[in-house]
């Protein structure tokens, strides 16, 4: 069952930079695909793996773009990893919705306040639209597949399975 973790956590870390490598056009920067690997792996494979997954993802995110923030991505690293543990330990006690709407607010409204301090209020009135977007967009990914995927856990088999 490790090896089997271990297979997956390194499967959702090459789909983290597959979706890294997606740039969608945004008001400042670009939109990466590179979190809902990382919410699906917090949900599938546990908080801990999820966590490594989107800081992994993300700073992976940023090499591919030039790193525009320099040093700050570790920063958004860090948080990305937080956020991603809280959605998965809200997902996994059945509150999806409720583990969704933290993510969302987190990620778009919550997670840049340190830059309304390092970068002055332009900047982080500017990059809201573009965080709201790419979080909506990666979390409807996450939410969207997870239940389908849920057999990758290893326990129970779903429907398709049950019918071999």
């Amino acid at each position: 069952m490790f090896g089997r973790k271990i297979v997956l956590a390194a499967l959702f870390t090459a789909l983290s930079v597959v979706g890294a490598s997606i740039k969608i056009p945004a008001v400042i920067g670009s939109i990466a695909l590179d979190s809902f690997p990382a919410l699906l792996a917090s949900v599938l494979l546990g908080n801990g793996a999820g966590a490594v997954i989107a800081a992994s993802g993300h700073i992976l995110s940023a090499l591919l773009g030039g790193m525009p923030l320099g040093p700050l991505h570790f920063l958004v690293a860090l948080e990305m990893a937080v956020l991603v543990w809280i959605f998965g330990n809200i997902y996994r006690t059945g509150s999806k919705k409720m583990a969704g709407f933290i993510f969302l607010f987190s990620n778009a409204f919550l997670a840049p306040l340190p830059f309304l301090f390092i970068m002055g209020k332009e900047f982080f009135f500017a990059i809201l639209p573009s965080l709201f977007i790419g979080s909506l967009f990666n979390l409807a990914a996450a939410l969207l597949m997870a239940p389908r995927l849920v057999w990758l856990k290893g326990g129970k088999t779903d429907s398709l399975e049950a019918n071999r």
